[in-house]
């Protein structure tokens, strides 16, 4: 039978299991305290929360919130980042923030409901922006038609030109 303390430990990661867009799992071992502090307030600043987490107690809360694809990288130390907001540029700062402490090692992630391995971690890091990606897609879309519009005008213009000659040619004569 779980303990209080447990039951509101399970509690808490069920809820930050339920507000996060994704996770990301990391082996924590051999960092100081006060290293762990310094990297969850420069992640606080991101609208990220870093959790050390008992694997079973984190196994009851996913399983809970609807996040059991989790499960899965749950060994060992384990420590989690609950990204809110923006999946990408949060997962660069939380590799930005790890960078400075090599005992830190990436094990994998969760993106919605899809597991990605430490490498797909990384590249879901040098993805731009929410907003830039928008704009990419907006102006692939936007491309074409204004070429499209250039060709429909371009007989236009060329009538338009040879109506301007034949006025200068005629002037001239």
């Amino acid at each position: 039978m779980p303990t209080e303390a447990k039951r509101e430990t399970i509690a808490e990661l069920t809820e930050e299991a339920r507000s996060s867009s994704a996770m990301i799992v990391s082996e924590y071992r051999g960092l100081k305290v006060s290293e762990l502090g310094a990297i969850r307030r420069s992640l606080r600043q991101q609208n990220v929360t870093y959790h050390i987490v008992k694997n079973r107690l984190m196994k009851i809360a996913a399983t809970e919130a609807g996040s059991d694809a989790v499960n899965f990288l749950l060994t060992g130390p384990t420590a989690i980042a609950f990204i809110k907001g923006d999946e990408g540029s949060s997962a660069k700062a939380v590799l930005d923030a790890f960078r400075p402490y090599r005992l830190i090692k990436v094990t994998g992630g969760v993106v919605g409901q899809q597991v990605v391995n430490a490498e797909g971690v990384t590249r879901l890091a040098q993805l731009p922006g929410r907003n830039v990606l928008l704009s990419q897609v907006a102006g692939a879309i936007a491309a074409p038609m204004s070429t499209m519009a250039g060709l429909f005008d371009a007989p236009l213009r060329d009538v338009a030109g040879l109506v301007q000659a034949l006025a200068d040619k005629g002037s001239a004569a």
